[in-house]
């Protein structure tokens, strides 16, 4: 079922709870662990799954730990459809989907279009209320397809990451991390 909610303030504690457990497990710092998505905007509603996106000194680093974060409750999913991607989900004790963690190589591409996609929404509150209402309508029409619900917001969002992109370039950001 596709669920989308307004903006819960408790996210962000959620966000620090987990990064800090990954964090710990992994011996690494916290820092490189982000909150992106929909959840980390204020300005937006959201599904209720909290997006975390994990900078890897290598792949391999992270592929030898797997099995830490698995010991956390993390289900290891591979590249799940993204080249130099490892991607995890954790689900609560009633089979719902809380939490996904993206782990790229630090300075990869899509380490920088995730948090200037973040950046820019937190910094323009209108495009992420624009946002949050065709996400809304979306769930509404399509409650049981989350195909339907991600095909219709794609437009969307690629309009807005390049946007986002050449927003933070202008911002300084031109590293891309």
């Amino acid at each position: 079922m596709v669920r989308v909610v307004d903006h819960d303030p408790a996210w962000a504690a959620a966000f620090l709870d987990a990064a800090a457990r990954i964090a710990a497990a992994l011996d690494i710092d916290a820092g490189r662990i982000h909150h992106v998505g929909s959840t980390a905007v204020p300005w937006t509603t959201a599904k209720p799954i909290i997006d975390m996106l994990l900078e890897a000194e290598s792949l391999e680093f992270l592929d030898d730990r797997t099995v830490r974060l698995e010991a956390l409750g993390w289900q290891a999913m591979g590249e799940f459809g993204i080249p130099g991607r490892r991607y995890f989900r954790m689900h609560d004790a009633d089979g719902n989907r809380t939490h996904h963690l993206h782990a790229f190589v630090r300075g990869a591409p899509d380490v920088w279009r995730h948090l200037a996609f973040r950046d820019y929404l937190c910094a323009h509150p209108a495009i992420a209320a624009e946002y949050g209402a065709l996400k809304s309508g979306l769930a509404q029409a399509h409650p049981g397809d989350i195909d339907a619900y991600m095909d219709g917001k794609d437009a969307f969002v690629r309009e807005h990451e390049r946007r986002a992109l050449a927003w933070s370039m202008a911002h300084g950001d031109a590293a891309g991390s």
